[in-house]
């Protein structure tokens, strides 16, 4: 995994724009790479709690809702974890916030598996919820100010091994058992611990809240954007983000759970559905990887409007059952470039909101949470083939709401002032036109 993370860090190393002031420098190269392990332990760990449910059930004699709640109590405690480490930003180094947030993921992870009562998992689980949120939010906020224009490219490098933990995870429960569960996250709570010899190579002061992300035109355009922010409200452009985020959440959510359910509805067999489902997720890992240098040349606001109109597209064209598996897969290769590239974006667009950042990352985890509830309630009224169609048109509300940011936020849509005109030298005399007798 590592050969292949640091040749495209190298990659990315060539400016291929104007060059901007150099970003603040905060990762080595170690610590680069062990941001990325760290990234598919929590990816990991995430996704171990749903394939262990029969195993859980089993273990504390659990009905199916009781056992659910383990990742019901992950989630609470990363949204906690995520506001925690944004109020102690800045207040303590970098250094000790991961280094804490590595522990209390790997002591919730082995606690949880090693736990004799059901109520105290739960609370291991937040636990370990609560380092999972501080680990994502800390190493999100991190990349998305320490690389430049970079940041954006970094940061879909940095989800993308997000996504290749969440494939291994289940794999190894699947792989070992159920019921060796408590052996597979005492294996990843394991793993956690080396990645705080890492943590040297992190620059333990604070870079300022909403700095440099490399925006093309941060001297001139990024001012005029900021004016320009500053004349709407800015709680309506947060609010805009917010949106966006739950909702393509949620989007990622529904067809992770509803899509096995629909192929099957609609005559596919329930080992291929099982095949297509993979494949969504699969090409979400895929989607950040090939983004990532992409994002170098295409501006955060471009990138996410083409990944909006391809994925309300493919979720369109999943109404036709023949096409179905193809277009679900579509979907997951442009829903991946959505949360890792709006980061830089945000930061930009707000840069005077100081906790925008934790807003709308707890916001997208509550609505990960909140989402299949509301959206089973949608096709229990509507029906299981109404399943692409739904989800089409939350895509479609995505596309608004990017439109409207770009006008509301985006340098690129403003005017740039003219240049100031440059007075003559003063040895050289003044034009005619300007000349007194």
């Amino acid at each position: 995994m590592l050969a292949v993370t640091l040749p495209l860090v190298d990659s990315l190393e060539q400016p291929t724009r104007t060059p901007s002031p150099p970003p603040p420098q905060l990762f080595s190269r170690a610590a680069v790479a062990a941001s990325c392990v760290g990234f598919v332990l929590i990816g990991a760990l995430q996704a171990l709690y749903g394939p262990s449910i029969p195993a859980l059930r089993d273990t504390y004699g659990l009905s199916p809702s009781a056992a659910g709640m383990g990742l019901s109590a992950h989630f609470i405690g990363a949204v906690a974890g995520v506001l925690g480490f944004d109020r102690l930003f800045g207040r303590i180094g970098n250094r000790r916030l991961l280094g804490w947030s590595y522990l209390l993921m790997a002591g919730g992870a082995a606690g949880f598996a090693l736990a004799p009562t059901w109520p105290l998992a739960l609370g291991l689980a937040l636990l370990a919820g609560l380092g999972f949120g501080g680990i994502d939010y800390g190493l999100n906020q991190l990349f998305a100010v320490g690389f430049g224009h970079r940041s954006a490219a970094m940061l879909n490098i940095l989800n993308a091994h997000f996504g290749i933990g969440a494939v291994l995870g289940p794999a190894l429960i699947g792989l070992v058992g159920a019921a060796h569960y408590p052996a597979v996250f005492l294996g990843f709570a394991a793993l956690t611990l080396p990645l705080l010899l890492c943590l040297a190579g992190v620059r333990d002061e604070a870079p300022p809240r909403g700095g440099d992300t490399g925006a093309d035109g941060d001297s001139d355009a990024g001012a005029g954007a900021r004016r320009h922010v500053r004349a709407r409200s800015l709680a309506t452009v947060l609010a805009a983000f917010v949106v966006l985020y739950v909702l393509h959440v949620a989007i990622e959510s529904g067809v992770g759970g509803w899509e096995p359910t629909h192929l099957e509805t609609i005559g596919y067999g329930a080992t291929a559905a099982a095949s297509a489902t993979s494949a969504f997720w699969l090409m979400m890992t895929v989607g950040r990887f090939l983004v990532a240098p992409l994002a170098l040349r295409w501006s955060a606001q471009a990138i996410i409007a083409v990944s909006c109109a391809g994925m309300t597209g493919c979720l369109l064209l999943a109404a036709i059952p023949a096409a179905a598996p193809y277009a679900y897969a579509g979907a997951g290769l442009f829903i991946a470039p959505i949360f890792p590239t709006g980061l830089p974006w945000l930061l930009r667009a707000a840069p005077r909101a100081q906790r925008a950042g934790a807003l709308v990352m707890a916001a997208s985890m509550v609505g990960g949470v909140a989402a299949p509830p509301a959206l089973g309630k949608a096709i229990e009224l509507a029906g299981v083939r109404a399943v692409p169609l739904i989800l089409c048109a939350i895509s479609a509300v995505c596309l608004v709401t990017t439109g409207w940011l770009i006008r509301a936020a985006s340098p690129s849509v403003l005017p740039t002032p003219p240049p100031r005109p440059t007075p003559p030298p003063p040895d050289e005399p003044a034009p005619a036109a300007e000349r007194t007798s």
